[in-house]
């Protein structure tokens, strides 16, 4: 039974397996010369029981400025859901292409500095005030054409390597930024780059902001979700676990890689522009080494082999930042980077695939426990 027939009731959501039985086989299985028998696969149409999970979830999400404040609207969930979708941009390249990039933050940050420099701000001298709709889509398109460029120069290395020359360009990036009065506006960045007041809705203020970066999360995660399921993606996941072999049988191992490089541009560019709304600003520190290594901490606490890990990293993270400055004091307020470093060692030590690793674990635990009883 080929691969082909195997994909393709994968997507109609149903599989018929051979019902004649050769002499000599049980029923309920099928089996080729020479090789173990394999349990009969049904696929029916029912939801399983994540689907059901899911969507109680989306549920619980739409509704929940209904039952939350304000600072749990906006401080708590948009952030977020911001900082998820930059680092749903990592879980792609990590999790599914098998190359962790320390630049995605860069990119988000090219995209902010664009919609500054396109959009409006406070430096009146730079920004050239163009609609808000023209500066997205060029901030969008330009980092996105960045993202690219970094996949094109680090594809062709692996491992530590690759991890350094994105750090390096992160860095770069920085400095750049830091230095430059011109253009970039040097240490002072761009203040006063507010959400803007489009179809009759105000995107600044809390409730509206977040259904935005809601909307934003979810159509990202729904299309990496796809993506991984298509050709391009089973092929960019074969390049992952064994390149040569994939290059061996016709793939473009370099193209394939650098694609990726540019979807996920894409993603971390949208949660760039929502990243420089939120705060209404962007300076040389939201691109900085440690905001950098922040969305890799993220990633990595959720958990790198499914795009959900991005989100729930994120809402640990955003959680710990906010209420460990407080459970710290005054004294010690600076220090709250300790208190995520240990929790994030916790985790680590105890699940290396994050808190989505940690879940499965104790759920086939349980599983086993009452297939035992």
């Amino acid at each position: 039974m080929s691969a082909a027939y195997w994909r393709r009731a994968m997507n109609s959501g149903t599989a018929t397996v051979p019902t004649s039985t050769p002499a000599g086989q049980r029923p309920g299985s099928w089996r080729t010369p020479g090789t173990a028998s394999v349990p009969r696969v049904e696929f029916t149409s029912m939801p399983s029981a994540g689907r059901v999970i899911q969507w109680l979830a989306l549920g619980v999400l739409v509704l929940y400025p209904l039952f939350a404040s304000p600072f749990f609207t906006y401080q708590i969930a948009g952030q977020s859901l911001v900082l998820g979708l930059i680092a749903l941009s990592l879980t792609l390249l990590a999790g599914y292409g098998g190359m962790v990039s320390l630049a995605q933050m860069t990119v988000a940050g090219v995209a902010g500095y664009c919609m500054a420099i396109f959009g409006t701000s406070a430096a009146v001298q730079i920004s050239l005030g163009w609609p808000w709709w023209i500066a997205v889509i060029l901030a969008v398109t330009i980092a996105t054409l960045v993202a690219t460029f970094i996949g094109w120069l680090s594809v062709r290395t692996e491992g530590i390597y690759t991890i350094m020359i994105t750090l390096a360009i992160g860095v770069a990036f920085y400095y750049l930024c830091l230095q430059n009065y011109t253009l970039f506006n040097g240490f002072a960045g761009f203040q006063k780059v507010q959400a803007p007041e489009a179809f009759g809705v105000d995107w600044k203020l809390p409730i509206p902001f977040y259904y935005l970066t809601l909307a934003c999360a979810v159509a990202g995660y729904l299309f990496v979700i796809y993506l991984v399921r298509t050709p391009f993606g089973l092929a960019l996941q074969g390049v992952r676990d064994n390149p040569r072999r994939m290059n061996a049988l016709g793939f473009d191992v370099t193209a394939h890689r650098v694609a990726a490089y540019a979807v996920a541009g894409f993603i971390a560019a949208v949660g760039g522009v929502l990243l420089v709304w939120y705060n209404g600003l962007v300076v040389p520190g939201s691109i900085g080494t440690g905001s950098l290594l922040k969305i890799l901490i993220i990633a990595v606490l959720g958990g790198l082999r499914h795009p959900l890990g991005a989100f729930l990293g994120a809402i640990v993270y955003v959680l710990l930042q906010t209420f460990s400055m407080d459970a710290l004091g005054d004294s010690y307020r600076e220090r709250y980077n300790l208190v995520i470093g240990g929790v994030f060692l916790l985790i680590v030590a105890f699940s290396p695939d994050g808190i989505l690793g940690w879940w499965e674990a104790l759920r086939r635990r349980a599983s086993r426990g009452r297939s035992a009883g």
